[in-house]
């Protein structure tokens, strides 16, 4: 799998004359190696549902005169560069409006996408429909009559659909499009039966070749629809929604799954389908950097001019991020995690709302700022190697997880658990002993903590907390580690005070925060709440409560708060790569983050355990050797002055 890809969209309409007619051999391979590029995506069929290629499977874009995907593949491989083909799966939108009663319908008849026919954009199509078959004939055309170093297929997933074939087959089994469960249980069967087809039209042909279904999201916790591919695409563009937290969270899941993955970003200032939008080459390098820090390759999203001209200031971009992966690379290849803490993703738990996306990105956060080592995990993977779970926020304990839990905490492994985390289905009891017994949901909201520790940024204080939480009582093994306050009253019609909420009544209300021979509850949904808020005694009560059950850290840094550091293994070399960066996003115009400057880092020091003794470090790509101490275990140095990314090799 290549570190240096380029996803090159070319959605492009039926209105537009002149398509491919700039297209020159000679200036798209001039592009590729200004960008450092060794792989380019390049398109089958579109959204709009046109081919760019002849065809008996589709309709070739009616302006255009040539066979463009020939000529991108033929131009890519003369320079050794690898052409995994494009095919838009959910969206056909020449055909949906030949078809529309093969799209994707609420039970309400609403169409999927774009509302109605009269509003600009695309339509969704069910795969329980003859559409299938038709797509197949494309994708095996494809893969017969080209020479593909992979397929991308597009927009799909597992859908809701109402359309009249899902109510005319879900009725012909004996059951009602009205019983929910029925219907989940058929849209999980529709896209096993999609992903099927589309696999034998690929590997009938050519066995082995690569094959991603793209949903923009690979669920944490659904390990058998990720092994429906035979790698994983991350799409995570920072600028078009995701975030700069986003990516690390997909990324610490996919490593752990034992495939090869890449991360997804794009060169737009915004997102997909914007044309003349450039983000800051600083951004892009910093990206770039993320994805190899977290075990991955790289895919920058670009899109194609209409007249197939490559865009000059979109490769110097590109190269000026790429350059510096290509130097990177050795360091690089089949590596695996370093990690202390798993963080079991709230996605799991099955719970519905954005409060279990909200436990996820704000655990990510407070792991990320805290320069922890971590995965995320689900309730397969083993736990051997960690010594701290944490289980954030919302996530209840059925019997095969509170069994897989007991032998982690057996073997001497502690649980940090928030919220509702860590109590039996039906609340009324701790699986694992915390030192506390549950009572019931918090009345008030927010309510407050006064921590039995002194934070390290703050004098001791009565702390709001946001979030939804729970009361409880100490147990005969409990610890207490602060006390919880309540406010006077809830906000209401004729109960408030002052702009916000009510101040604490200043009583304790019984524990806040207890440890006991499991680990260490927190009785509020405090990943959600540092999500939502972001406050600094959230953060700051979170560290305390993993240092406390960190037996040994692997690795400490005193690198600030915005940076992101890991640890990489890379077994075949016999070394550690440790990652560090450091980049601080700033929001421009409506929500977009941006990141411009790189500032220069210096005095970074950090003290890695070690489980065999150290020959040398080195900075790579380097290849400087920097002065190290080595004592009890760990060793501890100091870098050079360095900004966005920085690799120091551990050679054993």
């Amino acid at each position: 799998m290549r570190f240096r890809q380029v996803h090159l969209d070319f959605h492009t309409s039926e209105a537009i004359e002149g398509i491919g007619s700039r297209f020159s051999k000679q200036q798209f391979q001039e592009m590729l190696q200004l960008g450092h590029v060794d792989s380019i995506t390049v398109f089958s069929k579109c959204h709009h549902g046109w081919a760019y290629h002849p065809t008996t499977a589709n309709e070739m874009h009616p302006h255009l005169s040539f066979d463009l995907l020939g000529a991108q593949i033929e131009a890519a491989h003369e320079i050794g560069v690898k052409t995994p083909v494009y095919l838009s799966a959910g969206l056909d939108e020449k055909l949906a409006r030949q078809h529309p009663e093969w799209l994707i319908r609420d039970p309400h008849e609403k169409l999927s996408w774009s509302p109605d026919f009269m509003t600009p954009g695309y339509h969704q199509f069910c795969m329980n429909t003859p559409y299938l078959d038709i797509l197949a004939a494309q994708v095996r055309e494809v893969v017969t009559h080209y020479d593909a170093d992979g397929i991308f297929l597009d927009i799909v997933g597992v859908r809701e659909c109402y359309c009249q074939s899902c109510v005319a087959e879900i009725r012909k089994r004996g059951s009602d499009p009205r019983n929910l469960e029925e219907m989940r249980r058929f849209w999980e069967e529709t896209y096993l039966r999609y992903a099927k087809v589309m696999d034998d039209a690929v590997h009938a042909v050519k066995p082995g070749l690569p094959i991603f279904h793209n949903g923009g999201h690979v669920k944490r916790g659904r390990r058998d629809l990720a092994k429906l591919n035979t790698h994983l695409e991350l799409e995570s563009l920072p600028t078009g929604g995701w975030g700069y937290d986003h990516f690390p969270l997909s990324a610490r899941y996919a490593q752990g799954l034992g495939m090869n993955f890449l991360g997804m970003t794009g060169k737009f200032h915004t997102s997909w389908g914007e044309f003349g939008g450039y983000k800051h080459p600083n951004a892009l390098k910093y990206e770039t950097a993320l994805s190899l820090a977290n075990g991955a390759r790289i895919s920058i999203g670009d899109q194609l001019h209409p007249t197939g001209l490559m865009d000059p200031a979109t490769y110097a971009l590109i190269g000026e991020a790429y350059r510096e992966v290509e130097a990177r690379e050795e360091w690089c290849r089949n590596v695996t995690s370093v990690a202390d803490v798993a963080l079991l993703s709230a996605e799991v738990s099955g719970v519905p709302g954005a409060s279990v996306q909200e436990a996820d990105s704000g655990a990510v956060r407070i792991l990320l700022e805290g320069n922890y080592l971590f995965d995320v995990v689900d309730t397969e993977t083993d736990l051997t190697s960690y010594q701290v779970v944490i289980l954030p926020d919302v996530i209840t304990l059925d019997e095969p997880l509170k069994t897989k839990l007991e032998a982690f905490v057996a073997k001497g492994g502690k649980i940090l658990a928030t919220g509702r985390s860590g109590l039996s289905s039906d609340g009324t009891r701790f699986e694992f002993d915390f030192g506390a017994k549950p009572l019931k949901a918090s009345a008030f909201k927010p309510s407050y903590f006064r921590p039995d520790f002194e934070l390290p940024s703050l004098s001791n204080a009565s702390f709001v907390i946001y979030a939804d939480g729970q009361d409880i009582e100490l147990d005969t093994n409990g610890y207490k580690l602060g006390n919880r306050e309540n406010s006077y009253f809830n906000r209401d019609l004729f109960t408030f005070c002052s702009h916000q909420h009510t101040p604490s009544n200043l009583q304790d209300a019984g524990p806040g925060m207890v440890e006991g021979p499991s680990g260490i509850y927190a009785a509020w949904n405090l990943f959600e709440d540092y999500a939502l808020k972001g406050s600094l005694p959230v953060k700051e009560i979170l560290h305390y409560a993993l240092d406390r059950l960190l037996q040994r850290k692997t690795m400490s840094s005193n690198l600030p708060a915005q940076g992101v550091t890991t640890l990489q293994a890379q077994p075949a070399s016999n070394r550690w790569i440790h990652h560090l960066l450091y980049a601080s996003p700033v929001r421009r115009g409506q929500n977009v983050e941006v990141i411009e400057d790189l500032p220069i880092l210096s005095g970074i020091e950090s003290t890695i355990a070690v489980p065999a003794p150290v020959r040398e470090v080195y900075l790579a790509p380097q290849r400087t050797a920097i002065p190290f101490r080595q004592e009890k275990g760990s060793i501890t140095y100091t870098l050079p002055s360095w900004s966005c990314h920085q690799m120091v090799v551990l050679q054993f």
